[in-house]
């Protein structure tokens, strides 16, 4: 089975399907909280009702995606920060995640990685999308 890396416009676009699929998730602690935003932002901006955010939030929350922000993952997203020229280490998280344990950063939106794909495979969500399930 196949693990990767999620990112919040990854996991609103699983959570949008109702993937249920047979691959391991894996994302950085920060995940939570940047869906949260994304999705917060949304309904101000009225790009979505209010009640279809939050159930949104719900299903992002029900996807089965082990959050991890330990000091290897931190030192390490640094270090990606670093040698990729990004002052901010938010998306190196993402980055060094996939570097240290999975198969590919799935993303919704791959420029926000500008430079990550020397480090690791960008994956577009279609490819958790179309995987088979099981």
């Amino acid at each position: 089975m196949a693990a990767y890396v999620i990112d919040a416009s990854a996991a609103v676009r699983l959570a949008e399907s109702g993937w249920r699929g047979g691959h391991d998730l894996l994302a950085p602690t920060l995940l939570r909280s940047q869906t949260l935003s994304s999705l917060h932002a949304d309904t101000v901006a009225g790009r979505r009702a209010d009640d279809d955010a939050r159930g949104l939030l719900a299903a992002v929350d029900a996807l089965n995606v082990r959050l991890l922000g330990d000091r290897v993952l931190r030192r390490t997203a640094w270090k990606v920060a670093s040698e990729l020229g990004w002052a901010e280490t938010e998306a190196a998280e993402y980055v060094a995640l996939a570097r240290l344990h999975t198969d590919a950063l799935v993303s919704d939106a791959p420029a926000q990685y500008p430079g990550a794909d020397r480090l690791v495979r960008i994956a577009p969500v279609s490819e958790l999308l179309d995987a088979p399930r099981g």
